[in-house]
């Protein structure tokens, strides 16, 4: 039988040091202003799959001060006619990787994927530094970018799969 002060002591949620949890964020496609920005901000509003922009985001455990940080791949000028052009004909346009620093982790149309370890931050750096950056929507897009980055950083392969089917069976966001 446990003595009253052990059974009245909670028990301490271990997390193991240095670790980030990783989720995958979805945001509006950038257009150019007019029609293909309403087009794209429709889209999103709707829940459509193929007119969301999918980015990394790596938190790290909330006791550290290390602020959290988001990894994507666009378009270098996404709100560039030619980009839409080029986005439409499937042809290669110049992209960039991105990294920064949120301001906060979206509460919608964010979920959790797993943990990474303590290096997850170095780890998405060299992965962004190899990813080619010949953007081709379809073939060599963010979606490509956010799979490949979760399976290094969890091991999961092809989550945006899993995301999109949880979708489509009416999961809600987890966050």
């Amino acid at each position: 039988m446990a003595s009253p002060s052990t059974a009245a002591t909670p028990k301490a949620v271990v997390r193991p040091a240095g670790r980030y949890a990783v989720y995958v964020a979805a945001v509006p496609l950038r257009a150019p202003q007019g029609p293909a920005q309403a087009l794209m901000s429709a889209g999103y509003s709707l829940g459509l799959w193929e007119l969301q922009h999918f980015m990394v985001l790596l938190r790290p455990d909330p006791a550290r001060t290390q602020a959290s940080l988001v990894f994507d791949f666009q378009p270098r000028d996404p709100e560039d006619v030619l980009a839409a052009f080029s986005v439409l004909s499937r042809s290669k346009i110049p992209g960039v990787v991105l990294r920064r620093t949120p301001r906060r982790i979206p509460d919608r149309r964010s979920w959790f994927v797993g943990l990474s370890g303590g290096d997850a931050a170095d780890a998405a750096e060299r992965f962004s530094e190899q990813w080619p950056t010949d953007l081709v929507v379809g073939e060599h897009d963010c979606r490509h970018y956010t799979n490949g980055l979760v399976e290094v950083l969890t091991g999961e392969k092809r989550v945006l799969d899993s995301l999109r089917s949880a979708a489509n069976e009416a999961a809600p966001c987890i966050f």
